[in-house]
Parts: structure tokens; C-alpha cells; sequence
């Protein structure tokens, strides 16, 4: 079936053309008060992501997620491999948090927020605006042939690049290894630590690759999430949108010729000048509606509003709107989609919260060891051989732990050594014996509940179990 004329979006995505083949976008430098406005928030976020590895809170780093060691840092509070579910419930939250922002605000995160769209818009970008000029400028400079201008502007470009990508890779290395190691590692040298420099390079590679060339085919292509907003998005979704009412009328866009009457002709508002098409990051035509490579990034509002205010026409006819508010003019409804979707996160908050709450500073476990049978002493003594773990998960070391039986009568020893140390953000392990008078044994197998000491102070309790001789009546 051959596709109607002015559909031929619909059938690829825009940075496709006709051949199949890759079609360079070429974006013109925007300009205009919501790009100011991203300017600042993306300057804000730029900036914490480059110090917030550097910064630190109560002896934590502020950010670190140390994969290798499965220790996460978040805003200076430490997680643990022991608080794995608390990790889990924050990644729940941040999903059903980006569900809820989409269905309300659509793409916005992708153009304002995403890391991805704030290095590339707000510093290669501008950069190559720097090096090659606005739009005119580059789409010349890719068409004439490798001449001393164009090899000086394309390999100064490169290294640029390069070295920015070599930066960003230290920043990001720092969240995944710490960054006291990473200044360690500088001072040290790149020979001394090869495997880590090795991952340093790989990580720059990539994202010289991401930010030079692959660019906006990772909110295309690669991300998953303009493709999630097809389904989360509903006639009442708040959208970079373009009024076709207006824009439209009876009888459609035409250029504008300032001696005509435009509202007497019933043509459309806009005067197709293609400027909203030319500063779109991602090449498509916003006028088509709402598609899954739009990151809402706001730059064709500014164009469009510009272009109106030029022509004495009123601004707004590419704007955020809803498409109930164009076809309608209803305003905004919190739906019943809306509410569920809040209502689950404010549950899931209330959980964390409390989980958080409940979290102990200090983790003690004790288990029996595995294959040993309890052992009768003098006196009707029964003993039971463990193993223990403690977790010190704050900045300062804890000194002179001890155990003592909570339930039941008895005595607990410590192999080598009555009382011990856990070092700061470490563990102590090791084994100790508990002892009870079989008068105590209800049964072969109870339940013990054990204190944690720290210089007679109660710190942390845990249970273990504690088995003794069968009882036959």
C-alpha cells in the first residue's frame, strides 16, 4: 500500500532517508526562554554530577555505586549487599516515579534531565557550534572536500572530544570505584593500575562513540524509553505538541506574505518555514504530532514562538498542550490513571520510609556450622559450635563487642578472644561456642535470641537456633 503524500513519517524514523541509509541531523543552534531555562537546570545537574563523587557526607561518599564490591552510596547514606531490598524498592520507586512524570509530562526528563541529552546538547554541541559554525555552516563544511580548513576543524573537533570523553569517564569511574581510589590511582600513574586504566580507555571509547557519532540514536534506537511513552502517553498527557487547529484552518500552512489578510484567507497560523524541523536535535517534523523520537526538549516552541512574534502573529502554536486542551480546549484532569499511579508511589514511599527507619547501623548474624552435632559436657552441659558475622556499616570503627545469651540462661564464648573490634564500613567474622543446661531444652531444637554489645551498651540482637538430645515420653 503506498503511503498518502505528507505521511512518509510514518513509515521510518527521521534520521533515516529514503536509501535506508544514516541522514545526519544537522540541528540549528537554539535560542530562545525555555532553552535559557534548560541552559540553567542542566548546568545545575552538570555540575552536581561532576562533584558529587567528591563530596562527602559524615566519612561517605555522596553518590557511589560500587557494583564490584556491591556497596551503594546514595545522597551519603550506605546500602549494603544486607540492604539489597531497600535498593530494589528505590529502583521501584524511580520506575513507577518516571511512569507517573511520562503519563503527566510526557518526554520532558529525556530532554531536560537525561544525562545522555545534557552532554551531548549542552557541551558537544556547543562545542561543534564553536569549531564548525551553526547549521549552514556544517551541512557546507560535510559537503566540500578534505581541504586544510576542513581537516584543522574536524580534528580539533576530535580531540575535543576526546578529551572531554576522557574526563567524563574519570567521573564516571569515581562512582563506580570510589573517588579516593581514584585519586590514588592518578597519583600512582596508569602503569601501576594497567587492568583499571585499560577500563578507564574502554569507557572513553565509549563515550567518544555516544557523543560523536551515535548521538541522538541512542534516544532513538538504543533507549527504551521513547518506545515505553507510546504506551504511557493518553489524550490527556501534557506533550510538546503543535496546534494543527490553528495552525491548520480550512485551508492549511502557506507562506507568509505580509500584504495578504491571514485570518480573511482561512489560511492556518503556521507559515511553514521549517524552523521548528531545522532546530529539532532529532530531526523530525513536530507538526506530524507526538513521535517516539520527540525528547520534548522545547527548542521548536522557542523557534516557533520567535517566527510568531516576527510576523505579528500569537505565540503558542507549538507549545505544551494536551491534545484534549487543542481539540477540545479543555484543561488539565488528574485521571484516574493519574491517581492510581500516585497512590502506588506515595505506598511505596511510606515502605521505604520505614524500612529506613528500621535499618540498624550494625548487622550481627550467627549460624550454626554446618555438619556439627551439639556436644555433651560436665554437669549436663550441652554445647553447639557457630560461626558469626558483624557489619559495622558507619564511619567510625566499634570497639569492644561482646555477646550475651537474651533468652535463655547460659554462656557464649568467643573463639581466641572474649571481646573484638569491627572495623568502619567493614566486618568482623570468626566462631564461638554457646552453652545450656539441657534443663532448658524443651525440645531438640529452640530458638536463641542473642545480644550485640558494644561496651555493655545493646547495639543489635539476632536469633540462631541451638539443638540438643531428642526427649523420648
Amino acid at each position: 500500500m503506498e503511503t498518502p503524500q505528507g505521511e512518509q513519517f510514518r513509515d521510518s524514523i527521521g534520521t533515516i532517508d529514503n536509501e535506508g541509509k544514516r541522514a545526519w541531523v544537522f540541528p540549528k543552534k537554539p535560542s530562545g526562554k525555555f532553552y535559557k531555562y534548560r541552559s540553567y537546570v542542566s548546568y545545575v545537574l552538570l555540575f552536581f554530577l561532576v562533584v558529587s563523587p567528591f563530596i562527602k557526607v559524615k566519612g561517605n561518599q555522596f553518590l557511589l555505586f560500587n557494583v564490584l564490591e556491591r556497596k551503594f552510596v546514595i545522597f551519603g547514606y550506605p546500602f549494603w549487599p544486607q540492604d539489597f531490598h531497600l535498593v530494589v524498592i528505590s529502583m521501584i520507586i524511580g520506575v513507577v516515579f518516571i511512569t507517573l512524570f511520562t503519563v503527566v509530562f510526557g518526554r520532558v526528563f529525556c530532554g531536560w534531565i537525561c544525562p545522555q541529552t545534557i552532554f551531548l546538547e549542552m557541551v558537544f554541541r556547543k562545542i561543534e557550534y564553536w569549531i564548525e559554525g551553526d547549521r549552514g555552516k556544517q551541512i557546507r563544511l560535510a559537503k566540500q572536500p578534505w581541504n586544510a580548513e576542513k581537516i584543522k576543524k574536524r580534528l580539533l573537533k576530535w580531540f575535543v572530544f576526546f578529551v572531554i570523553s576522557f574526563l567524563i569517564a574519570n567521573v564516571f569511574l569515581a562512582y563506580i570505584i570510589g573517588s579516593d581510589e581514584l585519586l590514588l590511582y592518578i597519583q600512582n600513574g596508569p602503569f601501576n593500575h594497567v587492568s583499571t586504566f585499560v577500563a578507564l580507555l574502554i569507557f572513553t571509547g565509549v563515550f567518544y562513540f555516544v557523543f560523536a557519532w551515535f548521538r541522538e540514536q541512542v534516544c532513538i534506537i538504543a533507549c527504551p524509553y521513547g518506545r515505553l511513552q507510546g504506551v504511557l502517553l493518553d489524550n490527556q498527557s501534557v506533550v510538546v505538541a503543535y496546534d494543527y487547529k490553528r495552525g491548520e484552518k480550512e485551508k492549511g500552512r502557506a507562506k507568509f506574505n505580509k500584504k495578504e489578510d491571514r485570518i480573511a484567507s482561512g489560511k492556518g497560523d503556521c507559515i511553514d518555514c521549517k524552523l521548528c524541523v531545522h532546530v529539532c536535535p532529532t530531526g523530525i517534523d513536530i507538526r506530524n504530532g507526538t513521535q517516539l523520537e520527540c525528547i520534548n526538549c522545547t527548542a521548536c516552541i522557542d523557534e516557533c514562538d520567535t517566527m510568531m512574534e516576527n510576523v505579528g502573529m500569537p505565540k503558542g502554536l507549538i507549545r505544551f498542550a494536551s491534545i484534549d486542551n487543542i481539540e477540545k480546549k479543555s484543561s488539565f484532569k488528574f485521571t484516574a490513571r493519574m491517581k492510581g499511579y500516585a497512590a502506588v508511589l506515595f505506598i511505596l514511599f511510606g515502605v521505604l520510609i520505614g524500612m529506613l527507619f528500621l535499618r540498624n547501623d550494625v548487622e550481627a548474624k550467627i549460624f550454626r556450622l554446618p555438619g556439627q552435632l551439639y556436644e555433651r559436657k560436665d554437669n549436663g552441659i550441652i554445647s553447639n559450635v557457630y560461626s558469626y558475622k558483624i557489619v559495622n556499616k558507619t564511619t567510625e570503627e566499634i570497639g569492644d563487642i561482646s555477646y550475651k545469651l537474651l533468652s535463655h540462661e547460659g554462656k557464649i564464648e568467643v573463639v581466641t578472644h572474649q571481646s573484638f573490634t569491627v572495623p568502619k564500613q567493614g566486618m568482623a567474622e570468626g566462631s564461638l561456642f554457646i552453652e545450656l543446661h539441657q534443663s532448658q531444652l524443651k525440645k531438640d531444637k529452640v530458638k536463641l535470641k542473642v545480644g550485640v554489645y558494644s561496651k555493655d551498651k545493646l547495639i543489635e540482637t539476632t536469633t540462631t537456633n541451638f539443638l540438643g538430645p531428642r526427649k523420648f515420653w
